[in-house]
C-alpha cells in the first residue's frame, strides 16, 4: 500500500510555515501522524512506509470530472461517488484546519484519484499555518473557487477552504464550475448572481470595493442550480457557500452532517 503523507516539509517564513510536496488524504490517520516542529517536518510512524518521495496516481479530479462530461450520452457521477468523494475531502481538510493549516488552493485539480478510487489532497505550496493573532491577507486560492473575503482582500482563515470545497461539490454535481469569473469583480457578481447581494450591514468594513458598485440581486434557489443534489446536500452546499466566513459550516461540522448518513443504492 502507498503511503498517505509523502515527503512532508515544512519551511518556515515570516508570516508562517509554507508546505510543499505533500499529498494528505483522509487515510492518514491522527494517531499515526506526528508533527515535529523542531524538525520541521511531518513524518508517518508506519511500517509500510516506502522511504518513496513520490506518489502514483492515475488523474486528478478534474480529468475524473471531464470525463463524465465528455461522455457520450453524457452521464453525472452517481451521488453516492459524489458523497464518498466529498466525505474524503472534508476529512482530509478537517485534519488540516485541526492542525491549524490552511490549504488555501482547493480545487478540482489539487484533488488526486489513486487507482482504488480514492482522494488525496496535494499541492501544498500555498499552504500556511496560522496562529490565532496572524491576519493572512495575501490573494490566494484559484479565482473561481475563491472565498468572498479573500475577493475582497479581507483577511481569511480556514473558512476560506470550506468555501473552496463548496464550489467542488457543486461542480461534482454539475460537471462545471459554479462560478467561473473572468476578473475579481465578474467573481463576485457571479457569486451575488447564485446567493443574492449581501446586505449592507453584511457587507465588510475597509475594503476597496463599496458596497453599491454591485447591482442587488435576489438569491436563486439552490435546488435549480445544483438539481441533482438532494434536500440534506443542499442544506451542506448552502452552509459551506455563506457570504459571512463566521457563518459558514466548519470542516468539522460538515463532515459530520446528516448528507453523510444516508445511503445511496450501487
Amino acid at each position: 500500500e502507498l503511503p498517505d503523507v509523502v515527503d512532508v516539509r515544512l519551511k518556515i517564513d515570516a508570516s508562517g510555515f509554507s508546505l510543499t510536496h505533500t499529498a494528505i488524504t483522509r487515510n492518514v490517520c491522527h494517531d499515526d501522524l506526528q508533527i515535529n516542529k523542531k524538525l520541521k517536518c511531518i513524518s508517518m510512524r508506519s511500517q509500510d512506509y516506502f522511504n518513496q518521495n513520490i506518489i502514483f496516481v492515475i488523474k486528478d479530479l478534474a480529468s475524473y470530472i471531464a470525463n463524465y462530461r465528455n461522455s457520450s450520452p453524457r452521464s453525472s457521477i452517481p451521488p453516492y461517488l459524489v458523497r464518498q468523494m466529498l466525505k474524503e475531502i472534508l476529512c482530509g481538510v478537517e485534519f488540516l484546519h485541526s492542525h491549524r493549516i490552511i490549504h488555501r488552493d482547493l480545487k478540482p485539480q489539487n484533488l488526486l484519484v489513486t487507482r482504488e478510487g480514492r482522494i488525496k489532497i496535494a499541492d501544498f505550496g500555498l499552504a500556511k499555518t496560522y496562529g490565532f493573532e496572524m491576519r493572512l491577507t495575501s490573494v490566494v486560492v484559484t479565482q473561481w473557487y475563491r472565498a468572498p473575503e479573500v475577493l475582497l482582500g479581507c483577511s481569511y482563515a480556514t473558512p476560506v477552504d470550506v468555501w473552496s470545497v463548496g464550489c467542488i461539490l457543486a461542480e461534482l454535481c454539475k460537471l462545471e464550475p459554479l462560478f467561473p469569473g473572468t476578473s475579481e469583480g465578474d467573481q463576485l457578481d457571479r457569486i451575488f448572481q447564485v446567493l443574492g447581494t449581501p446586505s449592507q450591514e453584511e457587507w465588510p468594513e475597509n475594503v476597496s470595493l463599496n458596497w453599491n458598485a454591485f447591482p442587488y440581486r435576489h438569491p436563486r434557489p439552490l435546488s435549480l442550480i445544483v438539481p441533482d443534489l438532494n434536500e440534506d446536500g443542499l442544506d451542506l452546499i448552502k452552509n459551506m457557500l455563506m457570504f459571512d466566513p463566521h457563518s459558514r459550516i466548519t470542516a468539522a461540522q460538515a463532515v459530520r452532517h446528516r448528507y453523510f448518513s444516508e445511503e445511496d443504492v450501487q
